[in-house]
């Protein structure tokens, strides 16, 4: 007879924005004469840039003729989007990431999920407390976190870095050895950051102890401040221990198109093993690149064009997070974020724990957020607000919260 993955069974009752879901779906049922403004789920507003749009009719043309059609694409991704990003993302900031060591994919949520799975189930991991779920949801379906306890909100074999008001929402080393650590900068879901001074430091630890850094930088076309680094390889030694994720979701819109990459160094080994060599076989056998229309909307977003348009809708996202950011300020909460990301992290009121001024927000004011306790045990007493909605919703928003 056949048997399940039973760590599926280990897992809280379900994923924290299915819960969100549930919830505002039951309460416009009840209540279907209410709008409902939407600040959680970090999902973009704005449409795909122009210069986007034109790069995809003209590949949706090619894919009309005989002399032009393609099919799947290459296991890397095509080297005109590698050429693209190793050039736009990497070589302008001094960093020697070649298109070679890029491996395009269907977006970096799946790359942050599956690339766990060329590392040994008996690897203890390290994650930011409170963090964006998908790392340790995805190695607790690998079986590689232990059991969970529903009381603390914790994972045995998980080492929790708590990241507070004290340290600025920014991880002190941990005091357990991890093997693999996961650094999201800037943070979902606080909008913290670290300086290139403190991530040095992660790189020296992570080269000294012999662990993996799986580093997230999807939200780093939203830095404003100058020592705040886009990629993990502007530090020294970095290409002997990270690994990089990086998307087209939030700084492109890709969210409903779907484009990411992840960056193996060809020096990055465990022993004699080259971990490039070992997800080059995992991206070939278990494909999930994105189709050729895709990647040639992604080598637009490095045209001058697409990142004259895009620095203008990252512009518009980074307006709202400034008004949500003054305007919580103002009306008396304690808030952080919003500076170098889209997102920004409110305390919530004293009596109130982040579930409870969920419930609070949507039925006193009909508007959706992200308790901080669905990113970990540390968010607890916080709340997430979204810069992704249109700046209309964002004040209307913001107009209901100060009634309440």
């Amino acid at each position: 007879m056949y048997k399940i993955n039973d760590n599926y069974l280990k897992l809280p009752g379900s994923y924290l924005f299915s819960t969100i879901g549930k919830k505002v779906a039951a309460y416009t049922a009840e209540h279907p004469e209410k709008s409902i403004i939407r600040l959680g789920i970090g999902d973009v507003t704005q449409p795909l840039a122009p210069a986007i749009l034109t790069a995809m009719h003209k590949a949706v043309d090619e894919m009309g003729c005989a002399e032009t059609f393609h099919g799947y694409a290459p296991d890397l991704g095509y080297e005109f989007l590698r050429n693209a990003i190793a050039e736009g993302d990497y070589r302008v900031r001094g960093t020697d990431i070649k298109a070679d060591e890029i491996f395009v994919s269907d977006g970096a949520k799946c790359d942050s999920g599956n690339i766990q799975e060329i590392f040994s189930l008996d690897n203890k991991i390290a994650v930011c407390d409170p963090v964006y779920p998908v790392y340790v949801d995805t190695n607790a379906m690998a079986g590689r976190t232990g059991i969970y306890d529903p009381k603390t909100e914790m994972w045995s074999n998980v080492i929790y870095m708590p990241c507070l008001a004290e340290n600025d929402f920014a991880p002190e080393l941990p005091k357990e050895e991890p093997d693999m650590i996961y650094l999201c900068f800037p943070n979902n879901p606080t909008g913290s950051t670290i300086t290139k001074e403190q991530l040095q430091t992660w790189v020296d630890y992570a080269n000294r102890v012999g662990a993996i850094i799986i580093y997230d930088a999807a939200y780093e076309a939203y830095i404003s401040e100058e020592n705040v680094p886009h990629t993990i390889y502007e530090c020294e030694g970095a290409r002997t221990c990270a690994i990089e994720l990086k998307s087209f979701s939030k700084n492109a819109g890709f969210t409903g198109v779907r484009l990411g990459y992840t960056v193996i160094p060809k020096e990055l080994k465990c022993g004699d093993v080259s971990l490039h060599a070992l997800w080059a076989r995992r991206h070939g056998t278990k494909y999930n690149g994105a189709p050729y229309i895709i990647q040639r909307a992604g080598e637009a977003v490095y045209s001058e064009e697409g990142k004259a348009q895009l620095r203008e809708q990252v512009a518009y996202y980074m307006n709202n997070a400034r008004t949500i950011r003054e305007s919580l300020k103002d009306a008396g909460y304690t808030v952080s974020g919003g500076v170098n990301a889209p997102y920004i992290w409110l305390k919530t009121p004293e009596n109130m724990t982040s579930w409870q001024f969920f419930d609070y927000l949507l039925e006193t004011a009909g508007v959706v957020g992200t308790p901080g306790s669905g990113f970990g045990p540390s968010g607890e007493g916080y709340f997430r607000l979204t810069a992704f909605g249109t700046h209309e919703n964002t004040l209307a928003a913001l107009e209901r919260i100060k009634k309440m």
